[in-house]
């Protein structure tokens, strides 16, 4: 008889989470996630750049590239309970785009 191995990462991606009897998912609205599942334990945002377009030159150096504006993604931390792993929702635009688990805060 073969022997298997089954390796499980401490970190896992979902498209849903389970609030109080009801279900966040990829594409929800902040404000259904805090309908949902309540204030986050914790709340970060950070400012990622959107994308940077180096304009064609046969000079590099007569054409610096320019950064765009950046987008501000929202990161909500809910702490789901003894013996459940954390669960990060990231908003981009104002609605849920991943939903990660995790078995400790970054």
């Amino acid at each position: 008889m073969g022997t298997a191995l089954v390796l499980l990462s401490a970190t896992a991606r979902g498209e849903s989470l389970r609030c109080n009897g009801q279900i966040a998912s990829v594409g929800d609205s902040r404000i259904s996630v805090l309908q949902k599942c309540g204030e986050p334990a914790l709340r970060d945002s950070y400012c990622k750049p959107v994308e940077v377009i180096t304009p064609w030159s046969p000079y590099p150096i007569m054409a610096p590239p320019h950064v765009l504006p950046c987008e501000v993604i929202d990161e909500w931390l809910y702490d789901r309970g003894q013996g459940s792993l954390f669960a990060t929702v990231r908003f981009q635009r104002g609605v849920v785009y991943t939903i990660h688990y995790d078995g400790r805060p970054k």
